[in-house]
């Protein structure tokens, strides 16, 4: 999947005015917090599924479906000297594996873990990465809120880029259809 924001980010690049005000202060407020959130859903998706986050952020893996999942560090694709992290707490890769379904991450719960090293990091659901319910986080004095790093515009999810395709194209169509009414409907040389 590509690069995908969190809702709020999406709403705030949509709105405009107090609305965009109040996401935005949002926002401000959770990333003073030192958090950033993460859906995953009964689509097999990490939402989003790249961000960049300062040191001593706290990154929650929400469950906003029905589907259990889990969230298991890659354990060779962290920083050397960063602490391992998995759902269940488990001290390695292979421990996660093996154990699961014991980690697990039900309908509505959450799992989360405090990154203080630099550096990136590499993730997955066990019983998804199949599906390539795959996503990674970024460590640097550099991240911020939301989206996945780098400034300028956040990210549109792909659902979002669809329908604006397919708004687009309807819109089109019916220009297309005003401008053959206007220069020949009507005189049909019924007289």
């Amino acid at each position: 999947m590509g690069e995908t924001t969190t809702r709020r980010g999406f709403l705030r690049a949509l709105s405009g005015g107090t609305a965009a005000t109040a996401a935005a202060a949002t926002a401000d407020e959770t990333a003073a917090q030192g958090q950033q959130t993460i859906d995953m859903t009964d689509q097999l998706v990490f939402d989003p599924d790249s961000v960049t986050v300062q040191p001593g952020t706290t990154v929650v893996w929400d469950n906003v479906g029905s589907v259990p999942h889990s969230v298991t560090a890659y354990e060779d694709q962290i920083p050397g000297e960063a602490e391992y992290f998995a759902s269940g707490g488990f001290d390695s890769e292979d421990a996660a594996r093996q154990a699961y379904p014991e980690g697990s991450i039900g309908g509505g719960e959450q799992y989360e873990y405090t990154f203080e090293t630099e550096g990136d990091y590499e993730y997955f659901c066990i019983p998804h990465e199949s599906a390539g319910m795959v996503a990674s986080i970024t460590v640097g004095s550099g991240g911020g809120e939301g989206g996945g790093g780098g400034g300028g515009m956040p990210a549109i999810p792909e659902s979002a880029r669809t329908l604006g395709v397919a708004t687009v194209s309807a819109m089109a169509s019916v220009l297309v259809l005003v401008y053959f009414f206007l220069k020949y409907g009507g005189d049909y040389g019924l007289d």
